[in-house]
């Protein structure tokens, strides 16, 4: 993570490709952060040998919100999803029919695009938090990696279907434990 100055201000610059088109089509691989890594979204549990999250109210939203991104932007096919105490990883593919454009990565307003997707799935968290005012926040940013071919898809998956079991000892796992 670089950080430089701006308008005499320190900024963090932008984890983007700097010529990338993330409306483009293809598969990308997100990471999105709760504020100071709460565990807002649930627990994880074993239960026979299985490890999986028991979601609290706002982590069963945060599932519902994911698994509705298809309905607010109809050229985004989701694949393999984990939603954990702290954060939640996705794998969302945008596929755009006839879309051949290159539109590079840019600072302003941003539709139809990978920014935008991700805002809608945080504010519509965001929101059910508030009007069930429930203590909740994001981190500010959010992780991506454009996944680049079936290889790396296929471990990524794997990633995303370990990561309970793998909780104990996850980075994002702020008590070093189960909990």
């Amino acid at each position: 993570m670089k950080i430089t100055h701006y308008r005499d201000k320190y900024r963090i610059d932008s984890a983007r490709l700097a010529d990338y088109d993330y409306g483009s089509n293809g598969m990308y691989f997100i990471t999105i952060c709760t504020k100071n890594r709460i565990p807002y979204f649930g627990s994880i549990e074993e239960t026979d040998g299985e490890f999986a999250l028991q979601p609290t109210l706002l982590g069963q939203q945060a599932i519902a919100c994911w698994l509705a991104i298809p309905d607010h932007f109809p050229f985004v096919a989701l694949d393999g999803f984990q939603i954990m105490p702290n954060h939640m990883h996705g794998l969302l593919c945008i596929n755009k029919p006839g879309y051949e454009e290159w539109h590079p990565n840019v600072f302003g307003p941003q539709s139809r695009n990978l920014a935008s997707i991700l805002r809608g799935y945080k504010v519509g968290v965001t929101r059910f938090a508030i009007e069930n005012q429930l203590e909740f926040g994001w981190q500010p940013r959010y992780y991506d990696r454009v996944v680049r071919n079936e290889d790396e898809l296929n471990r990524i998956r794997w990633y995303i279907q370990q990561n309970p079991a793998n909780w104990a000892n996850d980075a994002e796992n702020a008590e070093g434990q189960y909990m």
